[in-house]
C-alpha cells in the first residue's frame, strides 16, 4: 500500500522560501514519477514539479520555472519541493503525488497515489 506524507508547509512573506518534503512509503517505481501539485480554493488542482524516479529528470510548470526545485533523496524515499521567491498567487493545498510510469505533462488525472496535502500562504 502506498503512502506519501506532505510536511513543511506554513506562513511566509512574498519573497520569501520554504521547503516542503513528502515522504512516501510503499513506493517502489523505479520507472515512475513524483509529482507536487497544488489547489487553491476556487481553481483546479495544477501541476507545479514532477521527478522521474529513475533518471532524477524533472518538469515544471511556467508559473514555478526558475523559483521552485524539486529533488529526491531514494534513500530515504523523499522527494523536496524547495520554493524561493514565492508570491501570494502562490498561496494553495501543495500535494504530494506519484504514479507508476512518467510524469505525463503534470495532469493531475493520471496520478494514481496522493497525499492529505499541507498549506502554503504567502502573504503580501
Amino acid at each position: 500500500q502506498v503512502q506519501l506524507v506532505e510536511s513543511g508547509g506554513g506562513s511566509v512573506q512574498t519573497g520569501g522560501s520554504l521547503r516542503l518534503s513528502c515522504a512516501a512509503s510503499g513506493y517502489t517505481y523505479s520507472s515512475g514519477c513524483m509529482a507536487w501539485f497544488r489547489q487553491a480554493p476556487g481553481k483546479e488542482r495544477e501541476g507545479v514539479a514532477g521527478i522521474y524516479t529513475g533518471s532524477g529528470n524533472s518538469v515544471y510548470a511556467d508559473s514555478v520555472r526558475g523559483r521552485f526545485t524539486i529533488s529526491r533523496d531514494n534513500a530515504k524515499n523523499t522527494v523536496y519541493l524547495q520554493m524561493n521567491s514565492l508570491k501570494p498567487e502562490d498561496t494553495a493545498m501543495y500535494y504530494c503525488a506519484a504514479r507508476e510510469s512518467g510524469c505525463r505533462a503534470l495532469r493531475a488525472e493520471a496520478y494514481t497515489y496522493w497525499g492529505q496535502g499541507t498549506q502554503v500562504t504567502v502573504s503580501s
